[in-house]
């Protein structure tokens, strides 16, 4: 199982979670939620106290990945699996990344 913050500028909104089998896994922390000044990270990822789960990465955080050439160089150069989709978003989406939203490995 791997880990990671989901920060929404720069402010952790919440944890995404790929397990062994591969299946993904958000939730909104308590505070994010309780607050009604903070919005959802994605209409896709409404702000509510369910956690969410999909059978693969969910299209907001594989919207953030590279493609074409830019994946490939990022790949070739962090050593990373080009089918490692959430190895990929936890090295490319930690600094750099579209919008507001960042990602950052949470260490076992």
């Amino acid at each position: 199982m791997r880990k990671s913050k989901v920060l929404f500028k720069n402010e952790e909104a919440g944890i995404l979670t790929q397990y062994d089998d591969g299946s993904f896994s958000f939730r909104y922390h308590e505070d994010w939620i309780a607050n009604n000044a903070r919005q959802s990270i994605s209409l896709t990822l409404p702000k509510n106290e369910k956690e969410f789960h999909s059978k693969y990465l969910f299209p907001f955080f594989y919207s953030l990945l590279p493609e074409g050439s830019n994946k490939q160089v990022a790949c070739k150069f962090n050593r990373i699996d080009k089918e490692d989709y959430f190895g990929l978003l936890m090295t490319t989406a930690k600094n750099d990344s579209i919008g507001a939203v960042r990602i950052i490995k949470l260490e076992n």
